[in-house]
């Protein structure tokens, strides 16, 4: 489990991130959804311990982030942020490798290259695994990033805004990867995300922030509900049941 106890985050007077606490349940994919300025990226490079927090706690599996070698929480937690820009000319096999860097130090093992083919496959990235990142179109360029991330190994994987510049079929597409690595290799997601309709059809819990704060936490039924996102995003969000989905109608 990660848990974060009374953090905050201040830059000069504005406090981006105050007093948050909030649990993240292993197994699971939970959201951070909010308006921009919520804190959401914030929080998630703070649990990360990619951005230090200026007060509070945070606890990887009932052990203070503080007290972990970076070499050992490298092994626990991963993350991948919205700018993943990358200004070496890369193919895909090099970027995923780069993955294993907490194991190998850049000397790859068999083991290495064994948890490098397996991530790319998983991401169905073997037939291009050759290419450049600079050759590959926006859905594919996510994957191999994904694809690293996978090859880390950690058992909680962070992701900021990971369908940023995405069309529709390539966000579905994430979407449904990132539910599969929780129902069959067990991860633990977390990801910061815009799109409400998403957050509803593939979150089992979801944290709505605003301001810095943690508005309401909960399961996802019980946050894509039309006053808690009126709460959050301040208009009219009516929500419609298609197919056993919680639909937000909020472009009428």
């Amino acid at each position: 489990m990660v848990e974060v106890k009374k953090v905050s985050k201040r830059y000069g007077n504005k406090a981006v991130v105050d007093n948050v606490s909030v649990k993240i349940a292993k197994g699971k994919i939970t959201s951070f959804i909010g308006p921009n300025g919520a804190g959401k990226s914030t929080l998630l490079s703070m649990v990360s311990r990619l951005l230090t927090k200026d007060s509070g706690e945070v606890y990887i599996d009932g052990r203070e982030i503080g007290q972990w070698r970076t070499g050992d929480l490298a092994k626990k937690i991963s993350i991948l942020k919205q700018t993943n820009h990358i200004n070496l000319r890369l193919t895909v096999r090099e970027l995923v490798s780069f993955g294993r860097f907490p194991y190998s130090q850049g000397k790859l093992t068999k083991e290495d290259n064994r948890h490098v083919d397996e991530a790319i496959a998983y991401m169905d990235l073997a037939d291009m695994q050759n290419k450049y990142l600079d050759q590959l179109s926006g859905g594919q360029r996510q994957r191999a990033h994904i694809a690293m991330v996978l090859a880390q190994n950690t058992e909680y994987i962070l992701l900021d805004e990971p369908l940023n510049n995405l069309d529709m079929k390539h966000s579905v597409q994430i979407m449904k990867v990132l539910r599969r690595m929780v129902e069959e290799l067990g991860k633990t997601i977390v990801l910061v995300i815009h799109d409400i309709n998403f957050a509803s059809c593939y979150s089992d819990y979801i944290v709505a922030l605003k301001d810095g704060r943690v508005v309401k936490e909960g399961p996802t039924e019980e946050i894509i509900d039309t006053a808690v996102l009126k709460h959050v995003y301040e208009m009219d969000i009516p929500i419609e049941q298609i197919d056993g989905q919680r639909i937000c109608v909020y472009f009428a």
